[in-house]
């Protein structure tokens, strides 16, 4: 499933246009297995995997559950006989201890995981106002985790047995969820909570579960495997796959050096064509245009923009953008192409890749903790947009969660209103289909952006600057939860600004450059100020080149 422009597309089955297309209301329900359709993987696995390495489980008790597993992936061992061999080794402790463990290896080892396909899913049926369930055989500690984090009220999933002082009998719950019994929980369910399970959908991926996608109206196999690939293809029930959380371990890792190793080249072009040209700005400009489109294509990357003739409508400009992971950088990188510099956290200068090749293009490394060199950081970007550069920045100032814009910081915007340009505001849906936050490897997708148009500060002060900043996030806020997929809307705060300057003609900010930023402002005031200044640091406009930067903005 990927989000691109056509809207008519986006309502196959499967898709968050057809859901935002459903009848509204609680009487749709959404059900959703947990293991290879909302999680890549097995939870259970990574569970055992993570006792064992933190000796909370010995040899013994590992070769066992390994066995178990084995049996009951060869038909000899029933699904009961499984689950109650799980809970019995954990006899005798307290429950919140077992919870304890549940939470933080979803933490550590399980959001990650998620497919965010999956999860921009079932946030379609929460805002349809469907009544949504995860519906899973796992325990209790796998699912309630990940049912937290997605918004899903309701939970049909296999329980410890504890005795009066919330200890571990070593015994699971019946009746247990599996097969038909996982059925008929979700039938007693739906009779219980008024659900029409002919206008339901249901999302799951194994064998087990292929009885309950015939109870369903909308059956949606999600990642399917032996019976439950065959039945939907005999059946015609349309087949969900997805591959952006496949995609780790060795060729994930693969993948993401052979797009860094396009590094070569696209330096070796530029510098030949800076040679050619006798150029260093085109050298530049062959490099911030070629590599990250190499990197995206290397890793199977697919960028979808609406607005894209917005981006060489005004510049100089400042372009902002949602930080999401460590590539959403490139993926904005990739539309700017040249004539553009980016800001960096200052500790990325040390880096051995990003801070050489930083330093090699002038990015501008911002020490966020010391206010005075942020300062002075953001009056040489000021020098570069002078001279004609762009600056691409993330306000957030770090990744956040891909649902969550975090609160911007004021830096980007007191620059904006100093230097004189407009903002360009870029919105990227679903970055997290590349990577998760804090990964260092991509993954094959399709991210979509939205770029709007340049939005003048005229009239932005230092008094309202909080008011404005918080109109631009608002504007990231409205475009994530309504996304456009056939124009780019116009917000209100753009029609404010059409109505500042009627004719047209750039409006004149120099009284709101001195009031954000007043000893820059004075620096300004004319022509032989300006031709002073450059002539106290002639090598800054001479080396104003552009960076792109695959880490933090």
């Amino acid at each position: 499933m990927s989000h691109n422009g056509n809207s008519r597309e986006m309502r196959l089955p499967g898709s968050v246009a057809e859901v935002m297309a459903s009848p509204p209301g609680p009487r749709v329900g959404a059900f959703f297995d947990l293991d290879g359709t909302l999680v890549a993987g097995f939870t259970a696995v990574i569970l055992t995997r993570e006792r064992f390495r933190s000796r909370d489980m010995g040899i013994g008790e590992l070769i066992g559950m390994i066995s178990a597993g084995l049996n009951h992936q060869l038909g000899r061992l029933e699904f009961e006989e499984l689950i109650n061999k799980a809970s019995s080794a954990l006899v005798g402790r307290p429950l919140s201890d077992v919870q304890a463990i549940g939470e933080r290896l979803f933490v550590q080892k399980i959001a990650e995981r998620i497919y965010p396909e999956m999860r921009e899913l079932v946030q379609a049926h929460i805002d349809r106002g469907h009544t949504v369930v995860l519906s899973s055989s796992a325990l209790t500690i796998q699912v309630e985790p990940v049912a937290r984090f997605l918004g899903i009220q309701n939970t049909l999933t296999n329980r410890f047995e504890v005795d009066d002082n919330e200890t571990l009998t070593g015994k699971i719950l019946k009746p247990i969820l599996w097969g038909p019994g996982k059925a008929n929980a979700v039938q007693k369910f739906a009779a219980e909570n008024d659900i029409d399970l002919k206008d339901s959908y249901f999302y799951a991926d194994g064998d087990e579960d292929v009885a309950l996608m015939y109870l369903v109206g909308n059956p949606r196999p999600t990642n399917p495997e032996g019976k439950m690939a065959a039945v939907a293809r005999r059946r015609g029930w349309p087949i969900l796959e997805f591959s952006s959380r496949g995609g780790g371990g060795i060729m994930g890792q693969v993948r993401t050096l052979l797009g860094i190793s396009t590094l070569v080249p696209a330096a070796s072009g530029a510098i030949g064509w800076g040679l050619m040209t006798l150029s260093r700005r085109r050298g530049v400009n062959f490099f911030t245009t070629t590599f990250p489109q190499l990197l995206l294509a290397a890793n199977g990357v697919r960028v979808n923009v609406l607005g894209r003739e917005n981006l060489t409508k005004k510049r100089p400009a400042i372009f902002i953008f949602n930080h999401r992971n460590n590539f959403d950088g490139v993926i904005t990188a990739s539309l700017l192409k040249d004539n553009w510099t980016g800001v960096g956290k200052k500790e990325l200068e040390n880096d051995p890749v990003v801070g050489t090749l930083g330093k090699l293009v002038d990015t501008i490394f911002i020490d966020r903790d010391d206010p005075k060199a942020a300062v002075e950081s953001l009056r040489h970007a000021e020098d570069l947009i002078e001279n004609g550069l762009s600056v691409m920045i993330a306000p957030e100032g770090t990744r956040h969660d891909t649902r969550t814009v975090g609160p911007f910081k004021k830096g980007p915007f007191r620059m904006t209103m100093a230097a004189e340009v407009p903002i360009l505001p870029i919105a990227i849906l679903n970055a997290a289909v590349t990577a998760p936050r804090d990964s260092q490897t991509f993954n094959p997708g399709t991210v979509a952006a939205v770029v709007y148009p340049p939005l003048s500060v005229e009239g932005w002060t230092h008094d309202n600057l909080v008011d404005r900043i918080a109109e631009v996030r608002q504007l990231y806020l409205d475009t994530l939860k309504n996304w456009p997929y056939d124009e780019v809307p116009v917000p209100d705060l753009y029609r404010r600004a059409a109505q500042k300057a009627p004719d047209g003609k750039p409006p004149v900010k120099k009284a709101a450059a001195k009031k954000a930023a007043p000893k820059k402002a004075a620096a300004k005031k004319t022509a032989a100020d300006k031709t002073a200044a450059k002539k106290a640091a002639p090598e800054k406009a001479e080396a104003n080149t552009p960076t792109n930067k695959a880490g933090d903005e």
